[in-house]
């Protein structure tokens, strides 16, 4: 890091700064929809911005860039979830923003009654601390020990690493602006994060591929032609991943028997987990519930989906590149990459993913750029963290201290909101050394096999809510606890007897699949032993009970604009899987 990379970063939290200040002069914070919503005022550039912001953590540089080395495309399931995001903007977002509710337990409430919106509020809390919060701060602090080393801090005679002043500045700053100003700050600050985010990373892939087509590596046995340009970086990576015998490894689909990544397995988990992340999880819906209109919602979804795109080339792709420069051991600047990105395992040297994109930023990055990435690294862990942050204190606050207080005045829910954001923020921190003891690798892999135990009773209760009005509070109830019990059964039979696999009894992908069949038996089966709902839960909040009104105002919050822009997303989605479905062959 030089002079100039510092400026740049410097600048970075001068703009935020610059950002938050303006935030607040205009919009004041004096009710709880004004901290949680931004006061419904925000337009669709910001909410699709804010939206991709949030989702690209620092799990992704680390995690995603990680996978990508050690198993290239096979996590690309997860990262083409634009689709997703459109089918939110038709399917579920009209109900939601029409119903005018605030948290996503507080719809269940209004769906089905009291105790589904309890249960998906604890759920929710505890799954943010356990899997978002934690593996976002380790993710950061892992990437500023390997990117800054030198920065430390001697305090008594006990030395402060890197790891721990990266994870401890970022919480904090996270927190304070996300308590102070609320979602608009959190929202109009991931506006500029967002072209931080993607100007730094897509930096990393242009000069990786660079690096790599200037190698040196011989394309051509027979012509002795070797790579010479930035175009040729894309053949050694395709070269290289084929003379090592890795083409089923680094591709898109796998065998039904594949211990990580069976196809079927994959197809159901990756779009249980995307239905229920994009389309039910507060993380992701309460950006397009501050929107001033419908019409916004729906844009700043599909707007976000466009973005959406942009993680398998920014973060995945980065990951092959690197897996090839360190399979050639490329020399940068007297450094050997095998030297850098290794680590031993049973006395044989294996590449390092968690690494990768650390150690792509620090090697290949000419000056400036690497303060740019580092700033981007900043910007991806914070407002993942802020809007993290945000979610928690407006679940808490709205569904449960409010519920427990109905008389609490606007101005003290505000203050509840801001000291649970402090809390969350201290218990992002306490959680921190158990990550880094538990983690040895692979955090994406660890996020999806948690969420795919989560996610099917959730997706099950909201899908099955929407379209089936004679399911009761009886099905939501025992849906969505004996799912979350039976996942965490799951989750807590791999700790004990995962072994070397890392899963018990079956492949954490089929039981995802088996754990929504399962939620959808008993969601129907125990609606159909207590009567049918009455019309105040079924009203405007499933299709069945949508009025001419409903349908009316729907129907006016669209145009040929939303539909051709869906159609793209969804155009480019198809696209991506028609070529990588058959790159290696």
């Amino acid at each position: 890091m030089t002079f100039i990379d510092w400026l740049v970063i410097a600048g970075y939290f001068a703009l935020l700064a610059g950002v938050v200040y303006v935030t607040l002069r205009k919009n004041k914070i004096e009710s709880g929809e004004d901290l949680f919503l931004g006061g419904r005022s925000v337009g669709w550039l910001a909410i699709g911005a804010s939206i991709f912001a949030a989702n690209i953590g620092s799990e992704h540089l680390i995690g995603l860039a990680g996978s990508g080395a050690a198993a290239g495309l096979s996590q690309a399931h997860w990262e083409l979830h634009a689709w997703v995001l459109v089918m939110m903007s038709w399917v579920f977002l009209p109900f939601y923003y029409k119903s005018g509710v605030s948290t996503m337990p507080e719809f269940l409430e209004r769906r089905f009654g009291a105790r589904a919106r309890w249960i998906l509020s604890l759920v929710s809390l505890a799954a943010y601390v356990l899997t978002k919060i934690s593996v976002t701060v380790f993710a950061g602090a892992l990437f500023f020990e390997v990117m800054l080393p030198e920065m430390q801090l001697t305090i008594g005679g006990t030395t402060i690493t890197s790891f721990w002043i990266g994870a401890i500045a970022t919480v904090i700053l996270a927190g304070v602006y996300s308590s102070i100003g609320g979602l608009s700050a959190v929202v109009y600050t991931d506006l500029v994060q967002t072209g931080i985010i993607l100007a730094g990373t897509l930096s990393v892939t242009v000069f990786a591929l660079y690096h790599l087509g200037h190698s040196g590596v011989t394309l051509d046995a027979q012509t002795g032609a070797v790579a010479s340009s930035i175009g040729d970086g894309w053949a050694v990576l395709k070269q290289t991943i084929k003379s090592t015998g890795n083409v089923e490894q680094f591709g898109l689909w796998h065998s039904l028997s594949h211990k990580a990544f069976p196809w079927l397995g994959v197809a159901i988990a990756s779009a249980t987990i995307g239905v229920w992340y994009w389309c039910t999880d507060q993380f992701i819906i309460q950006r397009t519930l501050a929107a001033k209109n419908l019409t916004n919602a729906r844009r700043g979804a599909i707007w976000g989906g466009a973005l959406k795109l942009c993680p398998v080339f920014l973060f995945l792709v980065p990951g092959m590149l690197g897996f090839a420069l360190w399979q050639n051991n490329v020399v940068i600047g007297g450094v050997e990459f095998q030297t850098l990105m290794c680590k031993t395992v049973d006395g044989v040297k294996q590449i390092d993913g968690d690494k990768v994109f650390p150690t792509l930023v620090q090697t290949l990055l000419p000056v400036g750029f690497r303060g740019l990435v580092v700033a981007g690294m900043i910007a991806a862990l914070m407002s993942s963290l802020a809007s993290l942050f945000n979610s928690v204190s407006t679940l808490f606050t709205v569904d449960v201290y409010q519920k427990l207080k109905p008389e609490t005045s606007p101005r003290h829910l505000v203050t509840i909101g801001r000291t649970t954001t402090v809390v969350m923020t201290a218990l992002g921190l306490l959680w921190l050394p158990i990550m880094k003891a538990i983690s040895g690798g692979g955090l994406y892999m660890y996020i999806q096999a948690v969420q795919s135990f989560l996610a099917p009773p959730i997706v099950a209760v909201f899908v099955m809510g929407l379209v089936w009005k004679r399911m009761n509070l009886r099905g939501a109830v025992w849906g969505l606890s004996l799912g979350f019990v039976l996942g965490m059964c799951k989750l807590a039979a791999n700790a004990v007897w995962g072994g070397a696999d890392g899963f018990a009894f079956i492949q954490d992908f089929y039981f995802s699949g088996i754990l929504l069949a399962v939620s959808i038996i008993i969601v129907f089966i125990a609606s159909l032993t207590a009567p049918a709902p009455d019309d105040a839960h079924v009203k405007g909040l499933t299709f069945a009970g949508l009025d001419a009104q409903f349908k009316q105002e729907n129907r006016a919050s669209w145009n040929w604009i939303d539909v051709l822009g869906s159609v793209l997303v969804v155009g480019c989605v198809v696209a991506a899987y028609a070529y990588f479905w058959t790159w290696l062959d």
